[in-house]
């Protein structure tokens, strides 16, 4: 049974600092790109990082880049997303998602919410 948990979420300060960690198993995590999407409350899913199987490549939206890292360890079939500087708008729920081809599989989210 393929899973893909996240966990880390919670409450933050502006200017404050959250890790995520999104934890795989039921597939073979080392041969999939895994990516971080968030959601704001009326608002679509955007795409917010990415990182390959490898972990050789990164990507980042421009509103996080700077700011946001990811990474992954293979070994222990998880992907992380640390987040620095937090700001109001990076509010959400945070999914991760692992992709091969035609192959996609999505965690239930964490919410994350930055207040002042």
């Amino acid at each position: 049974q393929v899973q893909l948990v996240e966990s880390g979420g919670g409450l933050v300060q502006p200017g404050g600092s959250l890790r995520l960690s999104c934890t795989a198993s039921g597939f073979t995590f080392s041969t999939y790109a895994m990516r971080w999407f968030r959601q704001a409350p009326g608002k679509e899913r955007q795409w917010v990082a990415g990182i390959g199987s490898a972990a050789s490549e990164t990507s980042y939206a421009d509103s996080v880049k700077g700011r946001f890292t990811i990474s992954r360890d293979n070994a222990k079939t998880t992907a992380y997303l640390q987040m620095n500087s937090l700001k109001p708008e990076d509010a959400g729920v945070y999914y991760c998602n692992a992709i091969r081809g035609s192959y996609t599989y999505w965690g239930q989210g964490t919410q994350v919410t930055v207040f002042s």
